[in-house]
């Protein structure tokens, strides 16, 4: 794309206008809704590529969102899609949709870099499973989203769309960006902290993180077996269950993942519960480093679903899974990159350089004993979701912050990734700024599905 041809102002990247153009309705469409056109032949894969590119090309030059861009291949991915339709093969749920894809998989056809000058021109001989998943699901991919240093915590280029002088938040930088500056409708990230909830929450997006263990995370970056995980960004609660459900499998090369039936994201997602579910306010033990207008915020939100909410107080077990959390995030660190570390230690960043060498510290006995407290805080949770439906918690501490030298706490993330649970945010509040308030809601492990029915409603009950 030749940036010297498009014209952009430097302020906040607004959702393309509706002005009655078949381009402007595309980017509209949900993606449920354009795989469905698709399939029926009232729209061809080409004209959904073609329409995201050309939004790209308008505000790419503001958001930079985009690590790795090739319109000729997503045109060409489209125009396969379109001769597969023609040709009435078997056609996936996500057939033509564009899918952008983190830095931190391995695509055959794109380099990887992983955000570091250490991986620069890197091209991997072939998929993440979780790549080949979207492709096997009739995917286009569109490109490959900007991630931060290795995906810890330096930024990369990508500015916040609401505000370019914000931070989109990371690690999945450019992948909460792109959905939320309408380049692509569908992303997907990954979270060891709080790498997709935090950035969809401040580009305000959904943005969700199934159950540990679901999603292949085979030729992704490894950071730490037991806190990696994957998730995704899109405009709807249903998007996010359709793409999740595409991702979701066993893979013998991920010694995480088990084999187990389907399961049936989206069709749940779209029920009107049973009855309204009862959900648990939980602070957090980090509930002072909160700003006091997310405070406000979430008090007048309780306020308003009334009876829905009670508020719970998490037992004294749960103060120091922060620290945790660190204890095993930076040792595993320490492995996962001892090669960056020992060729290229200067010119990592002194944030990640530091959080190696603490890592190198860390004794076997404090890393085992940080793991195996995993089990025993799920075991207390499970109390609470044997009478709750979902936990509500913020996503963040607030606002994006201003500034793009940092990426933002992950601290309201922290917990429920140490403990492997599936977590959404929700672009359903706004800050004083104007810009989104993430609402967080918490499902208990391995009940994704039921996770996605609630946040489903609560977007509805709060919107409304």
């Amino acid at each position: 794309m030749g940036k010297e041809e498009t014209t952009v102002s430097n302020g906040p990247v607004l959702p393309p206008s509706l002005d009655g153009s078949a381009a402007s309705e595309i980017l509209h469409t949900s993606a449920l809704d354009t795989a469905e056109a698709i399939r029926s032949g009232r729209i061809d894969a080409v004209e959904v590529v073609q329409s995201y590119l050309d939004r790209s090309a308008e505000v790419e030059p503001i958001v930079q969102a985009w690590a790795h861009l090739d319109p000729e291949r997503a045109l060409a991915q489209a125009e396969e899609a379109d001769q597969a339709r023609r040709e009435g093969k078997t056609l996936g749920p996500l057939h033509g949709v564009p899918v952008g894809v983190k830095d931190i998989f391995d695509t055959q056809d794109y380099p990887t870099e992983d955000g570091t000058v250490l991986h620069a021109g890197r091209r991997p001989h072939e998929d993440a499973t979780a790549v080949s998943r979207l492709r096997a699901a009739g995917a286009v991919i569109m490109g490959k989203t900007v991630t931060t240093e290795l995906a810890v915590y330096s930024p990369g280029k990508t500015r916040n769309p609401h505000d370019p002088a914000r931070t989109p938040g990371g690690s999945s930088s450019g992948s909460a960006a792109a959905v939320a500056s309408y380049m692509t409708p569908l992303c997907i990230g990954t979270q060891t902290n709080g790498s997709v909830i935090r950035p969809a929450a401040y580009c305000g997006v959904f943005g969700f993180k199934p159950t540990h263990g679901l999603i292949s995370r085979h030729r992704i970056l490894q950071q730490s077996r037991p806190l990696d995980q994957v998730g995704l960004f899109a405009r709807s609660v249903e998007d996010a269950a359709l793409v999740a459900e595409s991702l979701i499998g066993f893979d013998a090369q991920d010694p995480d993942t088990r084999p187990s039936a389907a399961r049936a994201l989206l069709a749940t997602a779209r029920e009107e519960p049973p009855m309204d579910p009862r959900i648990a306010f939980v602070r957090t033990p980090v509930w002072d480093q909160a700003e006091e207008t997310t405070h406000e915020a979430f008090a007048e939100m309780i306020e308003h679903l009334g009876e829905t909410v009670e508020e719970v107080e998490l037992s004294q077990q749960f103060d120091d899974a922060v620290a945790l959390h660190r204890t095993i995030m930076e040792a595993d660190l320490a492995r996962s990159f001892e090669q960056e570390y020992a060729r290229g230690r200067d010119r990592l960043s002194s944030t990640l350089r530091e959080m190696i060498e603490r890592g190198r510290k860390v004794l076997a006995v404090d890393y085992n004993e940080a793991v195996s407290r995993i089990g025993a805080l799920n075991t207390l949770l499970n109390v609470i979701f044997h009478k709750y439906d979902a936990i509500l918690t913020p996503a963040t501490t607030g606002e994006a912050p201003m500034g793009i030298e940092s990426t933002g706490s992950p601290v309201f993330c922290t917990l429920w990734t140490l403990c492997g649970v599936p977590s959404i945010t929700l672009p359903i509040m706004t800050g004083p700024a104007g810009l989104p308030l993430g609402v967080q809601l918490v499902g208990a492990k391995g009940d994704d599905a039921r996770l996605l029915r609630t946040s489903r409603w609560l977007t509805q009950a709060v919107l409304a």
